[in-house]
């Protein structure tokens, strides 16, 4: 498997991050789904990879530059066909060291607090994140937990 920057004009990375969104809207409620669409994720400062075994895609992951400082973990994903492989854990080694490289000090994200997210907390607390409050542009929400990492 490789990983890949992605420049998301391809039909396969379209449909897999809008199967994304559509599992989080099946247990999320609207008002806290922050799965970014295509297009949001297309922005200058979001850098998008792509997890790749041969010519198939096997999940995704990005961060968004905050500030000078501080990015954040978004579109975090695998193929449900090959969740526990360890695509998860490659893709956030992956963006843990392109964060360093870009000069990030501190990485934080924010994941659903129910059940069905809890591999996703339980993968990013093994790599040393912890709970914080809501940053950005995010709110308190009973949904939401809000996680990071100082670099």
């Amino acid at each position: 498997m490789r990983i890949i920057v992605d420049d998301l004009s391809g039909p396969q990375i379209a449909a897999f991050l809008q199967d994304h969104i559509n599992d989080m809207l099946a247990i999320t409620p609207v008002e806290s789904k922050h799965a970014l669409d295509l297009d949001a994720l297309r922005r200058p400062e979001i850098t998008f990879w792509s997890v790749m075994d041969g010519d198939e895609l096997m999940g995704c992951g990005a961060v968004k530059r905050l500030d000078d400082t501080h990015g954040e973990i978004k579109s975090m994903r695998s193929d449900p066909r090959r969740r526990r492989a360890g695509i998860g854990a490659m893709m956030l080694e992956h963006i843990l060291a392109e964060a360093e490289e870009m000069g990030l000090s501190r990485l934080s994200l924010e994941t659903g607090a129910t059940a069905p997210f809890e591999p996703a907390r339980s993968l990013y607390a093994k790599y040393g994140f912890e709970e914080c409050g809501p940053f950005a542009d995010y709110g308190p929400d009973t949904h939401s937990v809000f996680l990071t990492k100082a670099l």
